[in-house]
C-alpha cells in the first residue's frame, strides 16, 4: 500500500512537473516576444505596458494574414532552412521586388489623373470571349480614355488570360509581339490580366513572356511570387461569367437556425498524380456521407483508368449520387480545396451561395452568410464588377491620400460605388450616418429645374419657390435657369427669408439638373420641376421621411416598369396603382452625394442619349440610386394632383401631351438595364403618411393638417 501511495505521489509530482515546464516554457517565449515588442516600441519612442503581459499568450485560431515577404519577421522562420528561403524567394518574375514606388511612373497619374488606355486589337489577333469582356468593361468604364498621351494605366489588346501551351486559346509568339509595343516601356505602368498560366504536368506561374515592371491581376497567384501592393489577385472565373449586372446571390431569407442539411460539402476531380493530388486525395478521410459530404471523381482525362487506385471505382459510385446544386444549396459551410492550380471556380461557386469554413457559432454564421452575399454582388458577380474592383485598387494605391478604408470596402454599398475624390469624410455619404453615430441633415437645399421663361408673376414656379422657401427645413434656393431666354431681373423673384441663387446653365441640358454644384452647402436636395405643385407642409413631410432613409429617393410622383413578354422588352408606366419602382425627380428629396455619382459614375453615353432627347434623367437617376442602395424609392402621401397635364401652357406639358415623349422613356429603360447589366429597379407597395393622416381627431392636433385637405 505504501509503494502504491509513494508511486502515486512520484506520478503526481512528474506531471506537474512537466505542467510547469510547459506553461513556464510559454510564459518565457511570451515574456521573450513581449521584450522585443517594448523594444520595438521603445525606438518609436512609445511604451503602452500590457496589462495582462504576465499571462501566456496562446495561439489565434484566425490568425491574420501576414504577407509573404514579411514572414522571415516571424519566429516560424527558424524552422525553414536556408535552401528552403531561398528556393521561397526565387521567382519567375525578373521583376520580383517590384513595389509601387520603384516600378510605376506616378507623374503620368497626377497630370492627368486615374485614365487607363487599351491597346487597338490588332487584325488577325484571337482574343477569346473572356478577354474582350474584360477590354469591353475597361472601354465602358469612366476610366477609359482613347488617348495614350492622356494615360496613365496601360492594357495589352494581346489575349494574356490563358498562358497553357496546351489550350487553344494560347496565344503563340506573345513575347515577341509584346516587346514590339512601342508603349511598352518594358512593362512600367502596365497591367496584365492572367487566369490560367504554366501546363501539364508542374502547372508553373510563368505566363510566356518578361511582364518587366508591369502589374499581375492574376487567378491561382503563389504568395512567392505575389508582389504585395503592387499585383492585384483576382478569382477565377469561367468563360460562361456575366460580363455586366450578374446574379444576385442565392440567400433570400435569414433563416434561423442558419445550419442547414450539410455542414460541409465539395464535389470535384481528386487528382490521382502530379500536383494538386495530394490535397484532393486526402478528403474521404473527412467525408462521412452524413453531413459531411466531401466528394471526388477519378474521372477526368483520357488516359484516368491506366492510373486509377482501389478507391476510384467507390469513389466514382459515391460521386454520382449527389447533385452538384443541390448540395451547394443546402450547405452551410462549402470547401474550396486547390486542385492543379491554386484557385478553384468553386470559389465563385461557393460565394454566390453563402459559406465559410471559418465559423462555429450560429450568430456568425448567419453575418458571415450575409456578407458573402455582399461580396459577391458587390465585387464578384460580373466581369465588369471584377475589372472595376482592380482598377480601383490600383488608384487606392497610387492616391493614398484618399485612399478608401477597410469599412468602405467591406460594408454595402462598396467601393466601387463610394468615390474617395468627392470626400476622404465618411460623414460626407449617406450610407455611413448610423456607423459614426451622426444624425442625418436638418435642412436641404432646393433645386428648381426652370426652362421656361418668366412671364407672369402667378406662374407656377414662383408659387413653388414660396412654398418652399416658407419650409421651416430649407437652408436655400437655387433656381437652375435652362431656358433659353434671359435671366429675368433680380427683382422679378418673390423675396423670402432664405437666400435664393439663380444658375444660369452654360449647356442648358438636362443633365446639368444633377451637376455637384459648388452652390449646393447642405447634404440634402429638394429636386423640383417648375410645374410642380407642392405646399409647405407637404414639403416638411417629405424631409422628415427622408431623414429616416437618408440613401434614398424620397418622393411624390411615383412611376413603374414591368417585362413586355410580347415585346421581350422592359416597359415604362405611369399608372396608378399601389405599386411602384421610381419616384420622379420633379418632386423628390435625395443626399448630394448623387449628382456626384451621376455625373462622374455614369458613362458619357447615357447622359448624351438624356441630353439629346431631353428626357429620361429622372429614370436614369432612379436606375443610379436603385443599383447603388439595391433598395427602391420611397413614396410620400399619394398625391392625385400631381399630374403631368396640369400645366396647360407650359413646354414640360407640352412633352407629356408628345406619344414620342412616352416612347423614348419607354426605350430608355432598355438601354439603361442594358448598360447596368440587370433591371435595378426595385418594386415596392409602402407608401408613408402622416401620423393621424385622415383621422377624425381635433384639427390641432395634426401636425400636418393642410394634408388632409388634398
Amino acid at each position: 500500500m505504501q509503494a502504491k501511495k509513494r508511486y502515486f505521489i512520484l506520478l503526481s509530482a512528474g506531471s506537474c512537473l512537466a505542467l510547469l515546464f510547459y506553461f513556464g516554457g510559454l510564459q518565457f517565449r511570451a515574456s521573450r516576444s513581449h521584450s522585443r515588442r517594448e523594444e520595438h516600441s521603445g525606438r518609436n519612442g512609445l511604451h503602452h505596458p500590457s496589462p495582462d503581459h504576465f499571462w501566456p499568450r496562446f495561439p489565434d485560431a484566425l490568425r491574420p494574414f501576414v504577407p509573404w515577404d514579411q514572414l522571415e519577421n516571424e519566429d516560424s522562420s527558424v524552422h525553414i532552412s536556408p535552401r528552403q528561403k531561398r528556393d521561397a524567394n526565387s521567382s519567375i518574375y525578373k521583376g520580383k521586388k517590384c513595389r509601387m514606388e520603384s516600378c510605376f511612373d506616378f507623374t503620368l497619374c497626377k497630370k492627368n489623373g486615374f485614365k487607363v488606355y487599351v491597346y487597338p486589337q490588332q487584325k488577325g489577333e484571337k482574343i477569346a470571349e473572356s478577354y474582350q469582356n474584360i477590354l469591353a468593361a475597361i472601354e465602358g468604364s469612366r476610366f477609359y480614355t482613347s488617348d495614350p498621351s492622356q494615360a496613365c494605366l496601360f492594357v495589352l489588346s494581346l489575349d494574356t488570360l490563358d498562358r497553357d501551351q496546351l489550350s487553344p486559346q494560347y496565344v503563340h509568339n506573345l513575347r515577341s509581339k509584346v516587346q514590339s509595343l512601342h508603349l511598352w516601356n518594358n512593362g512600367r505602368n502596365h497591367l496584365i490580366f492572367n487566369l490560367y498560366s504554366g501546363t501539364w504536368p508542374d502547372y508553373t506561374e510563368d505566363v510566356g513572356f518578361d511582364i518587366g515592371q508591369a502589374m499581375l491581376a492574376k487567378a491561382s497567384i503563389s504568395t512567392e511570387n505575389f508582389r504585395p501592393n503592387f499585383d492585384v489577385s483576382i478569382p477565377l472565373f469561367s468563360k460562361d461569367h456575366p460580363r455586366t449586372g450578374g446574379e444576385r446571390g442565392f440567400l433570400k431569407f435569414n433563416t434561423i437556425p442558419p445550419l442547414r442539411k450539410y455542414m460541409l460539402v465539395f464535389k470535384g476531380k481528386r487528382y490521382l498524380t502530379g500536383i494538386g493530388s495530394d490535397t484532393r486525395n486526402a478528403l474521404y478521410h473527412v467525408h462521412n456521407g452524413e453531413d459531411v459530404v466531401l466528394l471526388t471523381t477519378c474521372k477526368h482525362g483520357k488516359d484516368w483508368q491506366k492510373h486509377k487506385d482501389s478507391r476510384c471505382d467507390r469513389d466514382n459510385t459515391e460521386y454520382e449520387k449527389y447533385d452538384y446544386r443541390e448540395m451547394l444549396h443546402n450547405a452551410t459551410f462549402c470547401l474550396v480545396p486547390r486542385g492543379r492550380r491554386l484557385g478553384s471556380f468553386r470559389f465563385l461557386e461557393a460565394l454566390q451561395i453563402p459559406s465559410t469554413i471559418r465559423s462555429i457559432h450560429q450568430d456568425k454564421i448567419l453575418a458571415l452568410r450575409q456578407q458573402t452575399q455582399f461580396l459577391w454582388e458587390a465585387y464578384f458577380s460580373s466581369v465588369e464588377k471584377i475589372v472595376l474592383t482592380t482598377l480601383e485598387i490600383i488608384q487606392d494605391r497610387i492616391f493614398k491620400h484618399i485612399s478608401r478604408n477597410s469599412l468602405i470596402w467591406n460594408k454595402h454599398p462598396g467601393g466601387l460605388f463610394v468615390l474617395p475624390q468627392y470626400s476622404s469624410y465618411l460623414g460626407d455619404f449617406p450610407y455611413y450616418y448610423a456607423n459614426l453615430g451622426l444624425k442625418p441633415p436638418s435642412k436641404f437645399t432646393a433645386v428648381i429645374h426652370a426652362v421656361t421663361p418668366l412671364v407672369s408673376q402667378s406662374q407656377p414656379v414662383l408659387k413653388l419657390l414660396v412654398a418652399a422657401a416658407k419650409s421651416q427645413y430649407c437652408a436655400q434656393i437655387i433656381v437652375l435657369w435652362n431656358c433659353d431666354k434671359p435671366l429675368p431681373a433680380k427683382h422679378r423673384w418673390p423675396a423670402t427669408a432664405v437666400p435664393v441663387i439663380v444658375i444660369e446653365g452654360e449647356s442648358k441640358v438636362m443633365s446639368s439638373r444633377f451637376l455637384p454644384y459648388d452652390n449646393i452647402v447642405t447634404d440634402a436636395v429638394l429636386s423640383l420641376d417648375e410645374d410642380t405643385v407642392l405646399s409647405t407642409t407637404e414639403v416638411d413631410f417629405a424631409f422628415t421621411v427622408w431623414q429616416s432613409f437618408p440613401e434614398r429617393i424620397v418622393g411624390y410622383p411615383a412611376r413603374s416598369h414591368f417585362w413586355d413578354n410580347s415585346k421581350e422588352r422592359w416597359g415604362y408606366t405611369s399608372k396608378w396603382t399601389n405599386d411602384y419602382s421610381m419616384v420622379l425627380t420633379g418632386a423628390a428629396i435625395y443626399h448630394k452625394y448623387y449628382h456626384y455619382l451621376y455625373t462622374h459614375y455614369l458613362p458619357a453615353s447615357l447622359k448624351n442619349m438624356v441630353d439629346q432627347l431631353a428626357n429620361c434623367e429622372d429614370i436614369l437617376m432612379n436606375f443610379l440610386v436603385s443599383a447603388v442602395t439595391k433598395l427602391p424609392p420611397i413614396k410620400v402621401t399619394q398625391k392625385k394632383q400631381y399630374k403631368e397635364t396640369m400645366m396647360g401652357q407650359t413646354s414640360r406639358a407640352s412633352r407629356w401631351a408628345d406619344p414620342d415623349h412616352f416612347a423614348q422613356r419607354q426605350s430608355c429603360m432598355n438601354t439603361f438595364a442594358s448598360w447596368f447589366g440587370y433591371m435595378p429597379l426595385i418594386h415596392s407597395q409602402m407608401r408613408l403618411d402622416p401620423v393621424l393622416f385622415k383621422d377624425q381627431v381635433s384639427i390641432l392636433r395634426k401636425k400636418y393638417r393642410d394634408i388632409e385637405r388634398l
